[in-house]
Order: C-alpha cells, then structure tokens, then sequence
C-alpha cells in the first residue's frame, strides 16, 4: 500500500436525508424512527434496508459485526468489524450466501483519510447524479448489540485511487433486488466488479479526521 493511503478501510459515512426521504427511495413502505445521526461511525447506529416477508423494511442497527479478539478481558467491549473484505471467508460465506442476511446500506457520502499521520484530513466520495445511494452490505442479530451490519469492499476504481486502494461495493439503484435476492455468484460478481470512474464526485476538506471521541479508524481483519 503506498504511503500515501490511510490505514483503515471505510470507517465513516453520512446519510444526510431523513428517513421518510430514504423509505421512498428504496420503496419500503412504512418508514421508522431512528436515533441514527447524520455522520455514522464503527459502533454506532445507522439505517439500514432489508427485505422480510417480501417486503422491504427500513431498520436502525450498529455498525460492525462484535468481534472479540484473543486475550481481550471478558468485561471489554468488542471490537467492531465494520468492513468485509472478503465474502468467501468463513465469517462472512454462510450468510452471504443466504438473501435474508444481506441488506443495503444508504449512504450519501462516505470518507477516507488523507494526508499526513496526525493531521489527517477528511476527502468526502459520492455518486454523481445520485443525492441518495447505496453500500451493499449483510446483517445479523447479535448478543451483544442486537442487529448488526457490515458494509462490503473492493478494490478501488482510478478516481478512489489517490486516497486509497479499496472502496465500498456500491450498487446502482437497478443493482438492488439482485443484491437482496440474487445467487452466491450474483453477489461476488458486485464484489469483483470496478464502479465506473465517471461517477465518483470526490470533495477533498480541511476538517480533521478525528473529529471526536468514537471516530476510530477500525481496519477490516476478515
């Protein structure tokens, strides 16, 4: 990885629209509260969409899949897996390959550091022409937070490249019934695929990364 890259994968992401706004975007019926904010951080709460009984429902649930590592105190919180790296492995294949554990994560921009380690600068990405779109992600329930998502990564198109060599698997709004419903093989052909350059709006900031306490950089392990 060039040195220029930030160490983590995504680990911030806004969804500036209310949720009324993002029922009718991705035709769920009967929008819900949420205590989601506008900026979504790894152990926080955030909107996510999924489909039960035929329908699509939209739902609060934590960012990143509880993970406790070798040696942690029982007492300690887990670490949040907030990033897929790879659907074949083992912690991710037996509910991607089931369309009840997959989900669609809405976004309206998501971040990446950029800049020199502790000053690190926030570079925004969005879709043009897209206010609203979407991270394909999975979801499950929880002991420890309830329901939880993860978002899936691949490797980065030319116009994510200056920033960083991975990115978010977005999904055009016609690629969503094949995420939620579509084979195995459908869903690491979205994985394996380059989002087209052309889209990619990128908004370079002076804010710092590390805006408050809770904005970790958590790196996907698995």
């Amino acid at each position: 990885m060039a040195s220029t890259y930030a160490a983590a994968m995504c680990n911030l992401y806004q969804l500036r629209k209310s949720a009324a706004e993002v029922a009718a975007h991705f035709g769920v019926d009967s929008p819900v509260q949420s205590n989601a904010g506008e900026e979504v951080y790894p152990g926080y709460p955030g909107m996510v969409v999924r489909e039960e009984a035929g329908a699509r429902v939209l739902q609060s649930m934590v960012w990143g899949f509880p993970l406790r590592l070798k040696g942690m105190s029982p007492s300690a919180k887990p670490k949040p897996v907030n990033n897929i790296a790879d659907l074949t492995k083992p912690m991710w294949v037996g509910l991607a390959r089931k369309p009840e554990w997959r989900c669609l994560i809405p976004l309206t921009g998501f971040a990446e550091a950029e800049g020199a380690k502790g000053s690190k600068t926030r570079t925004w990405f969005s879709v043009k022409g897209s206010p609203l779109f979407a991270w394909a992600g999975l979801w499950r329930d929880s002991a420890e937070w309830g329901p939880v998502y993860s978002g899936v990564m691949t490797d980065c198109n030319e116009a994510i490249r200056p920033v960083h060599d991975r990115m978010p698997v977005l999904l055009h709004r016609d690629d969503h019934d094949r995420w939620l419903h579509g084979s195995f093989d459908d869903i690491l052909g979205f994985q394996a695929r380059c989002f087209p350059d052309d889209l990619i709006v990128t908004e370079r900031t002076r804010e710092p990364w590390v805006k408050r306490k809770g904005a970790v950089e958590q790196a996907a392990l698995f």
